[in-house]
């Protein structure tokens, strides 16, 4: 799948028309060409500031945010690169707390391509490779490393014990089936385990992977995983637990407990997510941290298209419109919770490799209506996939033009390609 990123300056576009063109031979797993590109920038991936990597199906995304804003509570400068971009290619490089410009973006961009050229990198080695680079050259006091896709094999699974703080597992579920479930001898037959056993490979020697507790063959995996690399496992229900009440979450570990401030950002799993960054931050020793800047962190975190109020703009105009680009089981169980004893209309455009059950079931008995609307730049299902009689739109302006002046509130879901073009359509660009 490609990214098809875009940028209104022309020397940043001709780049990223060189990324555009990549692609990686089918069958080719393992780290030897993003390990070989990094080689010949002079192995920056070794060169940075205390690292926070985070993988995991649902919420890695969010742990990372609660991670940036907690460390950036505290007053520290913080790297961070994470995927995919939801408007522009820039957001995937925050450097030292700021989005990459584009000036910097075009030549860091020609630097690594024109180094990797023979070595035909994919699309995210090239990016991966981009961001360490200019962290290496930036001073900062620590990095927020999001995984691409799994972990064993992926790009940014070149860090290296020296430079790591802490690793992370969010939560778990079945998604990217055709890559994370291939055959392969010597690895679990069961989808969440073999899932649970991608994702541990970023444990790393001496360095603490803090998770989430998990189905037992899940679990399993992990704590095998972490023993044969040498990684101390920081456990949900042995060495940390959470929970939540009206007034707040409390969290509790070997170091004492504390009471933080509910997440502002929504969603019934986002105490979750804090909570994990919080263990994170508290079983590592690479960066220091006060209980104020935490839960500073927890209310300041932002994390768009993740359930997401849009604000007032051209899109929502009297209306009460969420965004979220959830796509897969996990992230539709979260949206039926939240939306619970709710009625809203459904505007739903989904990649057609995407089950649209994962979405529409968990919400089944909030939906007023479904409207289907096209993913611009990619292949998607048609309105047959979510019923009979469902409407197909031209565009989501359409598709909200045409729903019934009923107070309902609306939500923009399936996609988080989707999701990039509603935020430019409503002039709510990620910063």
């Amino acid at each position: 799948m490609r990214d098809f990123a875009r940028s209104d300056d022309a020397s940043v576009q001709a780049q990223l028309d060189r990324l555009a063109r990549l692609s990686v031979p089918d069958g080719r797993l393992g780290l030897e060409t993003i390990r070989a590109l990094l080689e010949r920038l002079g192995n920056p991936h070794r060169r940075l500031p205390p690292v926070f990597h985070v993988a995991g199906t649902n919420g890695k995304g969010s742990t990372c945010a609660f991670l940036r804003a907690m460390l950036e509570a505290q007053g520290y400068k913080v790297h961070v690169t994470t995927s995919p971009h939801l408007v522009r290619y820039n957001e995937r490089i925050r450097v030292a707390g700021d989005l990459i410009t584009d000036a910097r973006l075009a030549d860091l961009l020609a630097e690594v391509l024109d180094a990797g050229e023979d070595l035909k990198p994919s699309f995210f080695e090239v990016t991966v490779a981009a961001a360490f680079t200019e962290f290496a050259r930036v001073p900062a006091d620590a990095c927020v490393v999001e995984v691409g896709l799994g972990g064993r094999f992926d790009a940014t699974n070149v860090l290296e014990p020296d430079v790591l703080a802490a690793c992370g597992i969010a939560a778990l579920g079945i998604d990217h089936e055709r890559f994370l479930l291939a055959p392969e001898q010597g690895v679990p037959e069961l989808p969440l385990a073999r899932i649970a056993f991608e994702k541990a490979g970023i444990a790393k020697l001496g360095c603490p992977l803090v998770t989430l507790d998990y189905p037992q063959p899940a679990q399993r995996e992990i704590e095998a995983t972490a023993a044969r690399n040498g990684s101390p496992l920081v456990t949900r229900g042995r060495e940390w637990s959470m929970s939540t009440s009206t007034t707040g979450l409390h969290y509790a570990d070997g170091h004492g407990e504390v009471s933080l401030p509910l997440p502002a950002l929504p969603g019934p799993h986002q105490p979750e997510n804090a909570a994990l960054a919080v263990a994170m931050l508290r079983h590592q020793e690479r960066v220091g941290m006060t209980l104020d800047a935490l839960a500073t962190g927890i209310c300041q975190a932002q994390w768009p298209a993740r359930l997401q109020r849009l604000s007032p703009g051209p899109l929502t105009r009297d209306r009460e419109l969420w965004l979220d680009g959830g796509h897969n089981p996990s992230a539709g169980d979260s949206l039926g919770r939240h939306f619970a004893g709710q009625r809203l209309h459904l505007v739903i455009g989904m990649l057609d490799a995407k089950d649209p059950a994962a979405i529409v079931k968990p919400l089944r008995a909030a939906i007023a209506s479904i409207s289907v609307v096209p993913v611009p730049g990619h292949d998607w299902h048609s309105p047959e996939a979510f019923g009979s009689g469902v409407p197909l739109a031209e565009d989501v302006p359409s598709a909200l033009s045409a729903l019934p002046d009923d107070g309902l509130p609306v939500l923009i879901a399936g996609s988080l390609y989707l999701a990039g073009e509603v935020l430019k359509l409503n002039g709510e660009l990620p910063d």
